[in-house]
């Protein structure tokens, strides 16, 4: 039985490894995603520093692919061409690489964008995978894997911008724990991640500092932005409701007050 283990970067750089533990699979890469600007007209180049952290030399396959983002926050690539894909104006330095151990190869990728490009963004992934199998092994069975990095590339075009707007307050659950949520919708032309400074008490009239979640929220789509509460001594403490919020959300050069009672 053949079974395909993707490693995936996420949205959030954070890289997580899917069904069986791989073994033999030992890139890494640098920087796990892009947001780049470039105006209609112009090719914009870029590099990816690609890692092999095994002794041996490692041969890596090369090419873009689209992916979508789950309600569920999970990645989905896609190597078929999606409706409106950007990736005809990506050109890659080449197909296959060669990383010997222990070193580092400096990889190119370019985007041309045509003159007549609508403002906008601009999404596509570079992937890198394993030429050869790996093992895995998983309920003690030993199983032939392929382990493949996704490197999520953002590219603005022109006035390209997320317009955000908080339509309303939710307790939503994050890791098993019950959590301030807000719902927010993104009519823009480009993804938008929330950031800011908020401050707040439970019933107990604990204070808590709170951090928004920093998963994107793509052009036309509503996200849920959790509220990770934290204090100077616990980073995940257990909050009674109902919890007060306030402060400031910020996404890019814009900003809104925020002042909200989650029941």
């Amino acid at each position: 039985m053949r079974v395909r283990v993707l490693l995936l970067l996420t949205l959030a750089g954070i890289a997580r490894l899917d069904g069986a533990q791989a073994q033999g699979f030992a890139a890494l890469v640098s920087p796990p995603r892009f947001e780049l600007a470039a105006q209609a007209g112009k090719t914009l180049r870029s590099v990816i520093e690609v890692s092999n952290r095994s002794t041996a030399p490692a041969r890596y396959l090369m090419h873009t692919a689209d992916w979508s983002f789950s309600p569920d926050f999970t990645v989905n690539f896609h190597d078929d061409l999606q409706p409106d894909s950007c990736r005809p104006w990506v050109a890659i330095e080449r197909p296959e690489i060669v990383v010997p151990g222990g070193g580092t190869l400096r990889y190119r990728f370019e985007v041309n964008v045509p003159a007549d490009a609508p403002a906008g963004e601009c999404r596509f992934a570079v992937m890198i995978e394993g030429a050869e199998p790996s093992i895995a092994r998983s309920n003690g069975v030993n199983m032939p894997v392929t382990g493949r990095i996704g490197v999520i590339v953002y590219l603005t075009v022109g006035s390209g911008a997320p317009i955000l707007e908080v339509l309303g307050p939710k307790i939503g659950t994050l890791n098993g724990q019950q959590i301030p949520t807000l719902r927010v919708h993104n009519s823009g032309t480009a993804h938008g991640r929330m950031t800011g400074f908020l401050t707040g008490t439970d019933a107990k009239g604990i204070s808590y500092d709170f951090t928004p979640s920093d998963f994107p929220i793509l052009p036309h789509e509503e996200r849920e932005v959790f509220l990770a509460p934290s204090t100077a001594t616990d980073d995940h403490p257990t909050l009674t409701f109902p919890v007060t919020v306030k402060g400031t959300l910020e996404w890019g050069t814009q900003k809104t007050k925020l002042d909200e009672r989650f029941d």
